[in-house]
């Protein structure tokens, strides 16, 4: 059956990854929509383009949640967004090759939640660990396996 497309939430998508999905889109030809509210540059293809949307908390998200469709692949950090996405039956794969599922989103969703009731409280909790070579092999590794379905 394979991914009809792939959506990319790009505004802060490393550019390691959006690299990675270039390469994916032109060797299998499944169209790849990055989203974001600035300008995007991308290789000239037809199977890749960019939207632009208005600058906003979630215009982005909220675009990829209104035009994906089930069967189709979202690369997103947020998860909020993976959430909507998995709950739409579309693929949602963060950028440090962590597939969301509905098994897995809840907690996702709560630790997210608890670290944010941390950060508001005054506790520094460190945010992420600097994107490493080791995320991005198992991005691409991810990528390869769902591509491959």
């Amino acid at each position: 059956m394979g991914l009809k497309r792939i959506w990319v939430d790009a505004d802060a998508c490393p550019k390691v990854i959006k690299e990675i999905l270039f390469r994916a889109a032109q060797r299998t030809g499944v169209p790849l929509v990055l989203v974001a509210n600035q300008p995007l540059p991308v290789p000239k293809s037809r199977q890749i383009r960019a939207v632009q949307v208005a600058a906003g908390f979630d215009v982005a998200d909220n675009y990829i949640v209104q035009h994906a469709m089930a069967g189709e692949l979202v690369i997103t950090a947020d998860i909020p967004l993976a959430a909507e996405i998995v709950a739409k039956d579309c693929l949602a794969l963060n950028p440090r090759g962590e597939l969301y599922t509905e098994e897995n989103i809840r907690q996702r969703l709560n630790m997210r939640d608890f670290m944010d009731t941390l950060r508001s409280s005054g506790i520094d909790t460190g945010g992420h660990a600097p994107f490493s070579q080791t995320d991005r092999q198992a991005f691409a590794n991810q990528l390869d396996r769902l591509l491959a379905r």
